[in-house]
């Protein structure tokens, strides 16, 4: 997942199909095709993983050593992950995927429109039936507030440094109609490797948010985070201090722009970003106000631990048993924040995770565990440098976020704020909405990729107008 990442330990049975990096020229089956087998096409199958519901999909060919195939992860935004081997035996099928520890097994049924089998991976087993893909319209969820070319503004390709990293980024900026200048906003992605447009389960909000602002006479500066899409460094070894000084570099880049009034550019960050935004504007005069979307008021293992138990509730668990999960969470989250000696952190890991995570995953999750985002994250506290922002600031939650639960952080914020002496701010609980400002039923991430609806239209205008008024 993404949006404040949820370390949701293999005890409450989540399963990564692939990451989000799209790995198409890595596909496979370029050998010589031959003629089409009986099972040659598109296979689409649901994988339930408890927590979400990802679309999978198997691209057959036949070539002329054999069969061949590719899958894409719909909603993780992954295409053409190769299939290491693919075995036919009658109606029995194996297909296997190395390089993510993952294989299917299933029977073809007899009509040839369902193949009813497994998906493993990594030692956890999850029912899978593909049916055969009649009409690529199948393979697209409807996504209605996805702007369409030509725009009523300009869109720019733009680059610029982060000297400090030494790092390029790379960006899209897109100016209203008209003379300007104009005010101006820097876009803050959430956790995990985000493109420009915050892409998630098939929908892609930050183009969304961008395309309102903009129509609504604002400056919107996106970039693809640092190691991602055509930006350049490295993801992995960076912590929410390091990305925000690449959303520093996104201001400085906008009060060069002759379109942009440079007293008046801002921050709109979500989810982490919302944790960023704070973070740079205590520091630098240049930010003129800051939006935070799903922001943090309380320090971060307080944010996983909450949010395991809610997610764990709304896929199913009992109160008792999602309360249990949360408490040893919370367990080896503490080992994660106070231990200090590596060598005796992942000995104490291992010990607390044995039996509760298969062995071929227990190196990666202690290597996520142990993270230099996720040790930055767990002990740092947004409230200290929200006590030191002075401009003027909103603060928006959806009531049935269950990523970053509203009433544990909107009242932080509001005392840190307080605390500081800033009169300038709002803050206000969106009902209905979930962590990506959805208007949801439940808010459990497995609603993410089945609500049409990006971005709620009240979320998009309370923000515009807000803008607007500073």
């Amino acid at each position: 997942m993404k949006k404040l990442v949820m370390i949701m330990i293999i005890l409450a049975s989540t399963v990564l199909v692939a990451g989000a990096q799209n790995v198409a020229d890595d596909r496979q089956g370029t050998g010589k095709p031959a003629t089409p087998s009986d099972i040659d096409g598109a296979w689409l199958g649901t994988l339930d993983t408890g927590l979400m519901k990802l679309r999978i999909v198997f691209h057959i060919t036949t070539i002329k050593d054999g069969l061949t195939a590719t899958m894409d992860s719909l909603d993780q935004g992954a295409k053409g992950l190769p299939v290491t081997s693919v075995t036919r035996d009658g109606t029995s099928l194996k297909m296997e995927l190395k390089q993510m520890a993952g294989k299917f097994e299933g029977k073809i049924a007899q009509d040839l429109t369902t193949i009813d089998g497994t998906w493993t991976q990594s030692g956890n087993a999850l029912p899978l039936v593909l049916k055969r893909v009649k009409d690529a319209a199948e393979l697209e969820r409807r996504r209605p507030q996805n702007p369409v070319k030509p725009y009523p503004y300009r869109d720019e390709e733009v680059s610029y440094l982060n000297p400090s990293a030494g790092i390029k980024l790379a960006a899209t900026l897109t100016i209203p109609p008209g003379k300007g200048p104009f005010p101006a906003v820097f876009l803050i992605t959430g956790s995990g490797p985000q493109d420009r447009d915050e892409a998630i389960m098939g929908h892609r909000p930050f183009l969304v948010l961008s395309d309102y602002l903009t129509r609504h006479g604002i400056v919107v500066l996106r970039a693809d985070d640092r190691g991602v899409a055509k930006s350049g460094g490295k993801f992995s070894t960076g912590t929410t201090a390091d990305f925000a000084t690449d959303a520093e570099a996104g201001v400085a880049y906008l009060k060069q722009r002759p379109e942009v009034n440079p007293h008046k550019i801002g921050l709109v960050g979500h989810s982490e970003g919302g944790i960023i935004a704070p973070m740079v504007a205590a520091r630098n005069s240049d930010v003129a106000f800051i939006v935070m979307l799903a922001g943090a008021g309380v320090p971060g293992d307080q944010i996983l631990i909450a949010q395991s138990r809610l997610i764990a509730e709304a896929a199913g668990k009992s109160a008792a048993e999602a309360e249990k999960l949360s408490n040893e969470q919370g367990e080896v989250l503490a080992l994660v924040k106070n231990e200090k000696d590596a060598a005796a952190l992942d000995r104490e890991l291992r010990e607390k995770l044995a039996g509760k995570v298969p062995e071929a995953q227990m190196g990666a999750q202690i290597e996520a565990l142990t993270s230099p985002w996720l040790r930055f994250f767990l002990a740092y506290d947004p409230a200290v440098d929200l006590r030191k922002v002075r401009c003027p600031v909103l603060a928006l939650n959806g009531e049935k976020d269950l990523q970053v639960l509203p009433t544990m952080n909107l009242p932080a914020i509001r005392q840190a704020l307080q605390a500081g002496g800033n009169q300038h701010f709002e803050i206000d609980e969106l009902p209905g909405l979930n962590h990506l400002f959805q208007t949801a039923r439940t808010g459990a991430p497995s609603e993410y990729a089945e609500i049409e609806e990006t971005m709620s239209p009240v979320a998009l205008e309370k923000m515009a107008g807000w803008i607007l008024k500073q």
